[in-house]
């Protein structure tokens, strides 16, 4: 979780949603991004969806089975379900999104019975560091907002 938590810094420094996730496979990194929605003009460029799209092509595979999800926020509807397509066999990630979370939060997608395939979630990882970045990302650009 501390490498996607210097992922997060990278998109806090170019003034992205400090959202940052790894993607591990036998012990090793096999992806790294942050969200690049802004730079991209994509919403679709989340730091998940980047890191799936690094990690399947690394394995030359669309399934990531015995691959670990690290992100520093809880994965989002689109991203929970990128994710159980992906096969993730394990997703870890820090902080909790009670607006739109879709790892327990809100809905559980990563959980979901009728779905064909179900990660292993691990939650609360550095979470008080994960949630800091996002809490101190959006008090700065509320006081620029104000100015």
């Amino acid at each position: 979780m501390r490498e996607a938590l210097k992922a997060a810094q990278q998109a806090q420094e170019a003034d992205e949603v400090p959202i940052g996730a790894i993607i591990t496979c036998k012990n090793q990194i096999i992806a790294k991004a942050h969200n690049q929605v802004e730079l991209l003009k994509d919403p679709t460029a989340h730091a998940e969806m980047i890191a799936i799209t690094q990690a399947a092509n690394a394995l030359s595979s669309k399934w990531l089975e015995g691959c670990t999800l690290y992100v520093t926020l809880e994965p989002c509807a689109m991203c929970a379900g990128a994710i159980v397509l992906a096969r993730l066999e394990r997703v870890c990630f820090g902080a909790f999104d009670a607006k739109s979370g879709a790892g327990g939060s809100v809905v559980d997608i990563l959980r979901h019975p009728k779905l064909n395939h179900q990660p292993e979630v691990e939650t609360g990882i550095y979470a008080g560091d994960c949630s800091e970045i996002l809490t101190e990302y959006f008090r700065k650009k509320r006081a620029a907002g104000k100015k």
